[in-house]
């Protein structure tokens, strides 16, 4: 057979991904921002994703690896950022988290380098839980980019669980999250400690007087909420752990909405939507997209995840019910609108595959059905020109890849799903 008849016979989302994969095959393709200095440590729009694509295709013996590694040079032949500037995806721990899982593929390759950022994003992660107490020693209230997914210590706290579960600041991490979870009196007001003074761009925001808390798996509390659920199943865990999650649930469970088709959860509230309490004029969680990034679908899998830990059976369905029914109503389903793994078809069928691999029975299979409906979307919608991994080409085809092959990088460990 030749290598013609051999892709014809492979899933749609395989030949996607190596069609996708194909326009990258080399560091210099045409109208790439190479020029630009995030360009190549930056993994959420950047080279990091399109070499993570290059080295799951060689996993699968799809594509050769030296195209993974010819992309990997371009990532280690400029300063990696390190210090507060870093997250999960920028700086040290994007980069590790690319060579680690070129490791995976190549064992024993890379180990110098991997080492040596290991080291460098454990320090770095030490100094910020430091910073953290050092906050909430004076009574102030954090920063999103202290804790959240994208920037702050749960994204970090992501790459020490899955790359260097035994460091010794891994448990600090834990720590100084749970601890974010101790209410704060602020102007008479009691607020959740992860309550955020500015507005979700990370300014003062005329729209927030008195700033916003934020549900979002991206940049809210679920994303905590998600990597203490990890660590706890893992068996790693840091004194009031299981109290700090229910903290977090019950502050889910009082702001879920009703609908028809099911529960929903806001993006955001205001302050003054926390004086009204819950029970207040309800917001427009019901009428959004259901991403991973804001919407139901990541809150839904973070407390799905929370419930799997607590072996909390009843939570558990109604994390799934909310899923499934933010999945299959018409009205959330129509404001989804484009491919990506950000707020797309493809983020929605990894956070449905990885939440099948949770459920059972029944449930599990219409889980399933829906996340290979969501890849066959994926594969249907145009082709981005940007190549990045969480809105762009790069996270759609590893997405549809990972419906015809397990990641052998685990790089959707990223999404905190």
């Amino acid at each position: 057979m030749n290598r013609d008849e051999a892709c014809s016979a492979l899933p749609p989302g395989a030949e996607h991904a190596m069609e996708i994969a194909d326009r990258y095959a080399r560091p210099d393709a045409a109208g790439l921002p190479s020029d630009q200095p995030w360009w190549h440590q930056s993994l959420a729009h950047g080279a990091p994703g399109i070499a993570l694509l290059h080295i799951e295709l060689a996993a699968a013996g799809l594509r050769p690896f030296r195209r993974a590694h010819d992309w990997l040079t371009v990532i280690a032949a400029k300063p990696v950022t390190t210090g507060p500037s870093a997250g999960l995806f920028y700086g040290a721990p994007a980069v590790a988290r690319v060579l680690a899982g070129a490791a995976a593929v190549r064992p024993g390759a890379y180990r110098s380098a991997l080492t040596a950022l290991t080291g460098r994003i454990a320090a770095d992660a030490g100094a910020r839980v430091e910073a953290a107490h050092a906050r909430m020693d004076a009574g102030q209230l954090p920063l999103m980019s202290e804790f959240d997914t994208i920037r702050g210590l749960a994204g970090v706290g992501a790459y020490l669980l899955r790359h260097d579960p035994g460091s010794t600041v891994l448990p600090a991490v834990l720590r100084c999250l749970v601890r974010l979870t101790q209410p704060l009196s602020l102007d008479a007001d009691t607020l959740p400690g992860w309550w955020t003074p500015t507005g979700p761009t990370g300014r003062d925001e005329d729209e927030f007087p008195g700033g916003h808390g934020n549900f979002g798996l991206a940049h809210g509390i679920t994303g905590p909420l998600a990597l203490l659920a990890q660590a706890l199943r893992q068996g790693i865990t840091a004194d009031g752990q299981r109290e700090a999650i229910e903290t977090i649930c019950a502050w889910l469970d009082a702001w879920h909405i009703d609908t028809t088709a099911g529960h929903r959860w806001p993006y955001m509230i205001t302050r003054d939507e926390a004086r009204s309490a819950p029970t207040g004029v309800r917001h427009s969680g019901a009428t959004r997209r259901p991403s991973w990034c804001y919407g139901t679908a990541g809150i839904a899998r973070s407390l799905h995840q929370a419930a799997v830990a607590l072996g909390d059976s009843t939570r558990r369905r109604t994390a799934e019910d909310a899923l499934l029914g933010a999945l299959t109503d018409p009205t959330q389903d129509a404001l989804v609108s484009d491919a990506s793994l950000c707020h797309g078809h493809a983020g929605l069928a990894r956070i449905t595959a990885r939440a099948a691999a949770d459920a059972a029975g029944a449930t599990a299979a219409r889980l399933r059905a829906l996340s290979c409906a969501l890849v066959d979307r994926a594969v249907a919608a145009p082709v981005r020109s940007d190549p990045g991994l969480l809105e762009g080409s790069a996270g759609v085809a590893l997405s549809t890849l990972a419906a015809a092959t397990e990641p052998v990088t685990s790089w959707d460990t990223c999404l905190l799903i």
